[in-house]
């Protein structure tokens, strides 16, 4: 079995590595250790997405993550494929807690486009949050946007996180909404949207 040592690397290099590891073999099971919970979520998570699946055990403090690859059938890739094929992927992206230069009008456009989000026709497939936006999807910032989030959630958008920005400003066990992600999801679900809303 190919083990991935990742202990001690930061985001996004854990994913990376084991997008590496899963490329060199047509179907097998790979061993992937990591030291911290973000990173544990973000290699899962990419596991499980490109198929593959998953069994993590924790062992003194690290994470063992076990993936297999190559055991799903063909006809349940053939619907995800037609699944995914059938939805357009429309991508919001929030990198502050404000829309534009004023910072006082700035948060009422805020408030207004994520209530607006709820009632429109067509929702966003993801919504990404960086930068200080990382707070709308934590307690204590905004209870309104916080809770629009947690609708847009149950309703089928994917709430994704910066987590070295939750990292940077101690907020990681304050998420409420959504998941800690990292870079190289946030790159991918940036390149792969069919169009991307920056407010």
């Amino acid at each position: 079995m190919n083990v991935v040592n990742c202990k001690g690397l930061a985001c996004p290099v854990p994913v990376l590595k084991t997008k590496e590891a899963l490329e060199e073999i047509e179907s097998g099971t790979i061993e992937v250790i990591v030291d911290n919970r973000a990173s544990r979520e973000n290699v899962k998570r990419f596991a499980e997405k490109a198929g593959c699946k998953v069994k993590v055990e924790e062992k003194d403090g690290e994470y063992h993550i076990f993936i297999t690859k190559g055991e799903k059938t063909v006809s349940e890739s053939q619907v995800e494929k037609k699944e995914e094929e059938k939805r357009k992927e429309v991508v919001v992206l929030v990198a502050s807690t404000h829309v534009g230069e004023n910072e006082e009008l700035g948060k009422i456009l805020m408030k207004g486009f994520f209530n607006t989000f709820l009632n429109a026709d067509s929702m966003p497939s993801k919504i990404i949050l960086i930068n200080t936006a990382v707070r709308f999807a934590c307690k204590g910032e905004d209870k309104e946007i916080l809770g629009a989030l947690k609708e847009l959630s149950k309703r089928g958008v994917e709430i994704i996180c910066c987590g070295t920005c939750l990292n940077y400003f101690n907020l990681l066990d304050d998420l409420e909404v959504g998941v800690a992600s990292n870079a190289y999801d946030v790159v991918q679900a940036l390149v792969n949207a069919d169009s991307v809303i920056r407010l």
